[in-house]
């Protein structure tokens, strides 16, 4: 067996760690943990934390983080964490690190899937998956990237901080839960709505609770897993008519994405959706994705696929360290 390398995915919530090892077409992952970030310090501590568990000391790491990866000094977008890479390999006793746009790691990932680590949900079922590829992921935040293939057939990430773009509002209910979160947070993005507390805030804003900061502390909001659990279950109209409304903003996010990105494919990839894939396909989802006007037609040959694969951004963090795979397949 060789020898095996830290990988992690870093987010503003958990921060997940696994150990890889050389596997015959892709990196074969083992010992996963998942870390609340809110009980440590910082990445060092935490991956210090890791690595005293599964009692390995690796020479090599990458590292995904929920931020741009523009230089050496990185700093979390939704975590207090801030480290600089040579001097985190220095403390970790690392000889290699590469550090990697969390939401590029999971575009790398969707690169890797095999047939059954996605659920393709409308338009044609290609194998391989057809490029160019948009993937978007609500989470803890909400990731887009542009996957595609080179001149040489070797998959490339374009990183980008597209769930940053602002949010437009479709219809009277949108624009109020948008004044909703304007009054909230001033500028409205993406992001602001298409996340786990996105969803938490669309469902305060259907409530009625009042927008602002100082009268609707974050503890007031109902958790979005709550929220998730609730519309499933069919016990609150709230909590559906939310999850609805969530869905169908995805829906049009979803389909400009794949208009800007001129994408034959979608891929769905954050932590969220994976858990009502059954509720978004009875949604307005597909309804607001080919809601384009003269491009409606267009986009019914755009496949939308949901990744099914647990860890798609640890899969995709831990190519940085793959050794390309002979001709042969040995």
């Amino acid at each position: 067996m060789s020898e095996p390398w830290l990988v992690g995915d870093i987010g503003g919530t958990n921060a997940r760690f696994v150990l890889a090892t050389q596997g015959k077409h892709r990196p074969e992952l083992s010992e996963l943990k998942v870390l609340p970030t809110s009980e440590f310090a910082s990445l060092q501590q935490a991956a210090r934390y890791y690595l005293t568990q599964v009692k390995v000391q690796p020479k090599r790491a990458a590292l995904a983080v929920a931020c741009p990866v523009t230089s050496d000094d990185i700093r979390l977008t939704n975590r207090a964490w801030a480290f600089n890479r040579l001097e985190l390999a220095d403390a970790l006793g690392l000889e290699e690190l590469c550090v990697l746009n969390d939401f590029g790691a999971a575009a790398h990932g969707v690169s890797a899937l095999r047939s059954d680590e996605y659920e393709v949900l409308y338009g044609p079922a290609r194998d391989p998956i057809a490029d160019p590829v948009s993937v978007i992921g609500p989470g803890t935040g909400m990731g887009v990237a542009l996957l595609l293939r080179d001149q040489a057939s070797q998959w490339q990430v374009i990183e980008t901080e597209g769930g940053h773009i602002s949010f437009a509002a479709l219809g009277t209910e949108e624009r109020r839960i948008h004044d909703w979160m304007a009054a909230r947070h001033g500028r409205v993005s993406i992001e602001r709505a298409l996340s786990g507390r996105g969803l938490s805030e669309i469902h305060a804003a259907m409530n009625d609770i009042p927008a602002a900061k100082s009268a609707t502390p974050d503890s007031s909001l109902t958790p979005p897993a709550d929220i998730v659990k609730c519309a499933l279950a069919g016990d609150d109209r709230t909590s559906r008519a939310a999850l609805a409304r969530f869905c169908a903003i995805l829906g049009s996010v979803a389909g400009d994405a794949a208009l800007f990105h001129g994408a034959k494919t979608v891929a769905i990839a954050g932590g969220i959706v994976p858990r009502f894939v059954p509720f978004l396909k009875s949604s307005a989802f597909r309804e607001r994705f080919l809601d384009k006007g003269r491009f409606a037609a267009h986009l019914e040959q755009v496949s939308i696929l949901v990744v099914t694969h647990p860890e798609p951004g640890l899969l995709g963090a831990s190519l940085c360290h793959q050794k390309p795979v002979d001709a042969g397949g040995s």
